[in-house]
């Protein structure tokens, strides 16, 4: 692909980018000018948060892309239907959540204890797509022994006729991985974002909002996220701070606007780490690195 091709297909996903993020703050000031600072502060706690944990799932749509071999052209429908089934899956799970802590107040510190868990975890691994191959899927698995595969493209289209029996595309197989991944993130990010709130309006929101933006933010930023070294640790970071803050509660309440402060801190430090230091040694795109779109094979 050229730099001219990359540049023509970066800047409408730069626009939309932009646009979802806008329309998140936007919602953030309907919020605090409707219910006040404090919904405000922690429905955009909640989106950082979110939006922060989305970049394991960027990794994984890069390895199934090119695990599946899903040209740039068909990626937007796997994509689209992907973020869909996301957000009507978090949704229900944010709702149960929310429901089992009004319930189990225990739970919250059952939650603390998984934040810290995959706060270290995720401090101590290597890389994010470390042990993960797209193909290793339990449910593909079982649907491959069930529903007949073709390996060959056919489009734009989930099924196609092979033989005269209706068979499963790789675009399907695609999806069906990227469901799958996103549900194990969920189980590792929902309870951050109760963390901040037990509000499900918000949490649902901050979730919503994160997930919306994050075609288009892939399309952005998948050839430069080698860039991002200190992201993970930011990350991580996050979530220990998170979990340590959920556990302490009977004991120390931190103000929401200190919450938001701090997870932003964090986050802007790790960026901006990456960023100069990167600069610095002469292989950033501060240097003027050209954008590189996803990969096609």
């Amino acid at each position: 692909m050229t730099t001219e091709a990359n540049g023509a297909s970066l800047r409408p996903a730069l626009i939309r980018c932009a646009f979802w993020i806008a329309a998140a703050a936007a919602f953030g000031g309907f919020l605090w000018l409707r219910r006040g600072p404090e919904p405000a502060q922690q429905y955009l706690a909640g989106y950082l948060i979110e939006l922060s944990l989305s970049v394991d799932n960027l990794f994984v749509f890069t390895l199934v892309f090119e695990r599946f071999a899903i040209e740039p052209a068909r990626q937007h429908r796997v994509l689209f239907w992907g973020i869909v089934g996301a957000v009507v899956m978090r949704t229900v799970l944010i709702l149960a959540g929310v429901e089992a802590i009004a319930r189990l107040h225990w739970l919250l510190y059952v939650f603390g204890a998984l934040i810290l868990a995959t706060g270290a975890r995720l401090a101590l691994s290597s890389a994010p797509q470390a042990g993960f191959d797209p193909a290793d899927n339990a449910v593909l698995r079982f649907l491959m022994r069930h529903i007949p595969m073709t390996a060959e493209s056919s489009g734009a289209r989930f099924f196609s006729r092979m033989n005269g029996r209706l068979a499963a595309t790789p675009l399907l197989v695609a999806l069906i991985v990227l469901e799958t991944a996103d549900l194990v993130f969920a189980i590792d990010s929902i309870p951050a974002v109760v963390a901040v709130t037990r509000d499900a309006f918000i949490a649902t929101a901050s979730n919503v909002f994160a997930i919306l933006g994050l075609r288009s933010l892939y399309l952005v930023v998948s050839g430069a996220m080698r860039h991002f070294r200190f992201l993970r640790a930011g990350l991580s970071a996050v979530l220990i701070f998170i979990g340590a803050r959920m556990l302490a509660e009977p004991w120390v309440r931190l103000p929401t606007s200190a919450t938001l402060g701090v997870i932003g801190g964090i986050l802007g430090a790790a960026i901006a780490a990456s960023y100069f230091m990167k600069r610095d040694s002469h292989s950033g795109l501060g240097r003027g690195q050209d954008f590189q779109g996803p990969k096609t094979r």
